[in-house]
């Protein structure tokens, strides 16, 4: 989503808005348009002979969801056993996803200006499924793209 902000020049500075995500210990960012829903720990359903990254299915509200999880997608190692994490639900070709993340933090309103492009020492898996990264005094906020998340015609090796 674009915002505009009002500027210390009187002028309007355009924003862009993430609901902010924590995998692994990487501050992430998906755009709050993006975002149909945010859950606590869920039941999820065991696909057999799905691919790894996918968890299983759930049940939101009368509607089958594919639970993605994040940190498999992402090359990153497993959730600590007991830690079942949050899910960001999203929608990608019609159909919803829940991208089951470490924690859920707060709406961020970021200057649009201040976006940049990925840094070329950002891992080539991450650097596939990002559109590019807000530098922030806690770190690196790694805005991510849903739709290369979510495309499974051109996965990526983790």
């Amino acid at each position: 989503m674009t915002a505009r902000k009002t500027s210390s020049a009187g002028g309007e500075e355009p924003t862009r808005e993430f609901v902010t995500i924590t995998v692994g210990k990487q501050l992430c960012g998906i755009p709050v348009l993006k975002v149909q829903d945010v859950l606590g720990p869920q039941k999820i359903t065991r696909v057999p002979l799905a691919p790894p990254e996918v968890a299983g299915l759930l049940n939101l509200r009368g509607r089958i969801v594919t639970a993605i999880d994040l940190r498999c997608r992402l090359g990153l190692e497993a959730r600590p056993e007991g830690d079942e994490g949050m899910s960001v639900v999203v929608e990608h070709g019609g159909e919803l996803y829940s991208l089951t993340v470490d924690s859920v933090g707060e709406v961020l309103r970021l200057p649009a200006g201040d976006f940049e492009t990925n840094p070329a020492t950002l891992d080539a898996v991450w650097r596939h499924f990002s559109e590019g990264v807000y530098r922030l005094k806690e770190g690196l906020l790694v805005v991510l793209n849903g739709d290369s998340l979510l495309d499974y015609g051109s996965r990526v090796a983790a």
